[in-house]
Formats: C-alpha cells, sequence, structure tokens
C-alpha cells in the first residue's frame, strides 16, 4: 500500500481547517481562545487568522475586554465571503434556498412539480432555474456561490461520476444527478439523501447539536435516518445506511412504497397515516388531514384516536430498534408527520419506545423533537459546500494559494499590490 507523505502544506491546511471549524461552530472568539480551543500556538494562530482576513474569510467583529490589557478583537467567519444553495427535492414540489456564512436566508423560491411526480429530467431543470432565481433575488453574482446542495429521496452513490441517485420510491433507478446539474449550474455541486441533510443541519444549529452520538430521523410522504457515529456521518459501504424505513416492522405485512412487505414506512409514513385516518372517520384523504387533526383543539374522536394510538406505537417500536442498534445519546424526531406526531404524543411515542428497547442503553437515550422545523432539508443541504469549505480551511481543493474574495481583491489593488 502506498503511503502519502505530510508535507507544510497538508499542516497548513489541517490547521486552517481546525481554526475555520471552530470560528464557525463556536462563535464569536478572540486569536487567544482559538489558540486555547485548537491547541495551536499563537504564533500560528496570528499568522493562519493573518492569511484568512486579508482573504476576506474572517473578520474582525467587535472587542472583548482583557485583564489588565488592550481590548482583544472578536473574529468570525465573513458571511459576506460566499453564498450557499440548498435545495429539497419533493415528489410534489421543489424548493431552492440561498445563505451566506452565517446561515441567513437570502433568497427562496419553490416550484410544484406535476402528477407524475419527480421527473429527473423536470426536476433538474427546476433546480437550476431555481438556483438562478435565488441568486437574482439575492443581488449576487453567481460566482460568489461556493456550491448548490441537494437532497433527494433515496439512496446517493458517491463513488465515480457520482452523485448518483438510487430511489425505489420515486422510481430514480441510477439517475445521475450530480451530472445532469454540473453541466447547467456553473458551480460545485453537492447531492446528499434528504434525512441525511437535515441531520447535518440538526447537529450543527438544532437538537442534536453537542451529541457525538445520534440518530435524527425524518417521517413525511418517506421515512429515513441518518446515523451520527462519534461525530460522524455513518454512510455505510455504499452510502445507503439510514434507510430506517424499510426495516422490516411486520413479516409479510402490509406493501411498502419500495415493493417489500412490512417495511416500516408501510405503517407509518404520512400518506399511509392519512390514507386510515380518512377510512376511519369518513373524511377526505386531502395532504394536510393529519396535521390539521393533531392541531386541533381538543379530543381526537375514538376513530381517530385509535389510529394514532397504532401509528405511535408503530413509531415508538421503530425507535427502539435505533437504540438497540446503536446506543446513541440522542435521538431527534423530525418530518412533517414526525413533528406533527411528536408534538402532541412525544410521551406516549417515548412510552412505546421504552416498552421496546433494551433497559440499559434505553435509559441513556433522549429523545427529543428537531428544533429547525418539519422542512429543514434545503438548509441542510446548504451546509454541504459549507463543510467542504471547513474541512479544506478555506482553500481550494488543489493545494495552491488560498481563494480571494471579491472584497479582498479590491483591497489588494488598493494598495497596490
Amino acid at each position: 500500500m502506498e503511503t502519502r507523505r505530510t508535507t507544510v502544506r497538508d499542516v497548513r491546511r489541517a490547521n486552517r481547517a481546525s481554526l475555520l471549524t471552530d470560528l464557525f461552530h463556536g462563535g464569536r472568539q478572540s486569536r487567544q481562545q482559538l489558540g486555547d480551543t485548537t491547541a495551536l500556538s499563537q504564533a500560528s494562530v496570528s499568522n493562519l487568522i493573518g492569511e484568512m482576513i486579508d482573504e476576506g474569510l474572517v473578520e474582525e467583529a467587535g472587542l472583548v475586554g482583557s485583564d489588565g490589557g488592550r481590548p482583544r478583537a472578536l473574529l468570525r467567519v465573513a458571511p459576506g465571503f460566499g453564498y450557499v444553495a440548498g435545495a429539497d427535492v419533493g415528489e410534489s414540489r421543489v424548493l431552492v434556498e440561498l445563505y451566506d456564512l452565517a446561515m441567513s436566508r437570502l433568497g427562496v423560491v419553490e416550484y410544484a412539480l406535476g402528477a407524475d411526480g419527480p421527473v429527473p429530467e423536470v426536476a433538474a431543470a427546476k433546480l437550476l432555474e431555481g438556483l438562478d432565481a435565488v441568486v437574482a433575488e439575492a443581488g449576487i453574482e453567481k460566482s460568489a456561490v461556493l456550491g448548490f446542495g441537494v437532497g433527494v429521496a433515496g439512496v446517493v452513490d458517491q463513488a465515480g461520476d457520482g452523485p448518483v441517485v438510487h430511489s425505489q420510491t420515486t422510481g430514480w433507478d441510477g439517475v445521475p444527478l450530480g451530472r445532469m446539474l454540473r453541466e447547467g449550474a456553473e458551480v460545485p455541486i453537492f447531492v446528499e439523501n434528504g434525512a441525511k441533510t437535515v441531520g447535518q443541519a440538526e447537529m450543527w444549529f438544532g437538537a442534536g447539536r453537542g451529541a457525538r452520538h445520534a440518530v435524527i430521523v425524518m417521517v413525511g410522504t418517506g421515512v429515513g435516518a441518518a446515523v451520527v457515529m462519534d461525530g460522524r456521518s455513518y454512510r455505510g459501504a455504499n452510502s445507503s445506511a439510514g434507510e430506517w424505513g424499510h426495516t422490516t416492522l411486520v413479516y409479510d405485512g402490509d406493501v411498502c412504497r419500495c415493493g417489500a412487505r412490512g417495511c416500516l414506512e408501510a405503517y407509518i409514513n404520512s400518506e399511509r397515516v392519512i390514507a386510515r385516518l380518512a377510512e376511519a372517520t369518513g373524511r377526505q384523504p386531502e395532504p394536510k388531514l393529519l396535521t390539521r387533526m393533531l392541531a386541533a383543539d381538543g379530543p381526537l374522536d375514538e376513530a381517530a384516536a385509535q389510529v394514532i394510538r397504532e401509528t405511535v406505537g408503530y413509531l415508538g417500536a421503530g425507535i427502539a430498534g435505533l437504540v438497540n442498534l446503536f446506543s446513541p445519546e440522542r435521538i431527534v424526531l423530525g418530518g412533517p408527520a414526525g413533528l406533527a406526531l411528536g408534538e402532541r404524543f412525544l410521551p406516549d411515542i417515548r412510552d412505546a419506545a421504552a416498552r421496546n428497547a433494551l433497559r440499559q442503553p434505553y435509559s441513556r437515550t433522549r429523545i427529543e423533537l428537531c428544533q429547525l422545523g418539519p422542512d429543514a432539508v434545503a438548509m441542510g443541504a446548504a451546509t454541504l459546500p459549507i463543510a467542504r469549505l471547513l474541512a479544506d480551511g478555506g482553500l481550494p481543493a488543489s493545494a495552491g494559494p488560498a481563494p480571494m474574495s471579491r472584497a479582498a481583491h479590491r483591497r489588494s489593488l488598493s494598495r497596490g499590490r
């Protein structure tokens, strides 16, 4: 096996990545604080931060007092150094959003898909149209977009000329979405399973923050999970880890959209629950039936309550399986149906999980609700290019010089360089 020597450039990149990641996730800090949290020498911190300030990647953002000395400058990742776009490809619509590096949303556009659902060519065209629309709404240049992240249903194979999407439930069989978007986007493309994008957002900004071992679950039209082990997303050998909705709950049970029988998704996905509620109550099976019934004041009628009790039981049993398999510190429940059920019946969901999980690992697991809302796929997708930026320390993939923002370029011209 060939080993690669670590170069001075590798060390510089790693040190910049450590500083940049600490600043992004830890908020405003002084050079002294960064030295303490990253274990880098103050000389290294000063040199590398100076580089990143000249590039426009880091900026000073206020002062903090010090013991008997001059106030220290606080630093932050410059929000306007670049911008990131994120998208959610659902079964009935495409949502595209644009953020700066402080995760302030600057643009949003949504397109309905036809009755045939997310046809790959149509979805790709809407994604590209949406990217142009949010860039125009924000009034920025497209060249300032650091990347475009897209969350989709199904397994996303990152190998080879990826990303390639395999989704039995939506009929996407080896769709080369990455290549389809690269041909028209003119920005770096990132494609990931939607549950995993929500998982990353919740780990960074929401209910998963601070946990090293967690599972973020999404319950909506589809059912999936993002598994985080020792602070890292677990993808498995072929990028398919986390297909929680297609684990068998009932042997030879109801037919799932994937074609198998007895999948958890066949019992708790929003479409199936809405169909059972409509049949039990005689109401129309419209898309908002579940959330509307759960949001209403007062008790449910007995027919609806029975359907909800069964759904809560199935959901709790599925969560118990995650507890037994992964022994996480935290399980975070999200997705439109997951939040609708959790906001009203979280104690019941916990009870159902406790009845079906091993006592010792369950006693050390917290079950909480997502904090970023029922539809954080696009926001999570926008974090994909940020993760690349942080991992590379703001340097390009090749070990060349650091990128220079337009503002830094203007400053360098004014200095006569």
